[in-house]
């Protein structure tokens, strides 16, 4: 996939489980590491954990692998790494904690 259809799939993904408050940072001009972040919430560590899972299954489904996945046993922030597009499934109370849209944005 290119690395546009990727961001869309994946945004896709969360919405068929209903994560919210979807951000889509493009970083391409601050950081060769990736180019987009993915940030939504959900509503507890089950919804965090089943958001990342989903995503991570569909897109292998769909012949993209994730690089790896981090923080699945917490549950407050999982991060699902596919290269070229970084999701982060978080909860309200991290999410604010570390506001990684003002830190990117």
């Amino acid at each position: 996939m290119q690395t546009e259809q990727l961001r869309d799939f994946i945004l896709s993904k969360i919405e068929d489980l209903k994560g919210r408050d979807i951000q889509v940072l493009d970083i391409r001009d601050k950081t060769d590491v990736t180019d987009f972040l993915v940030i939504c919430s959900g509503n507890s560590k089950t919804h965090v954990r089943s958001i990342a899972k989903h995503v991570a299954l569909e897109a292998k489904h769909a012949g993209e692998v994730a690089l790896g996945m981090e923080g699945e046993d917490d549950g407050e922030w999982v991060l699902v790494d596919f290269g070229p597009v970084v999701a982060h499934v978080m909860q309200d109370s991290t999410r604010d904690f570390y506001q990684l849209e003002k830190l990117w944005g």
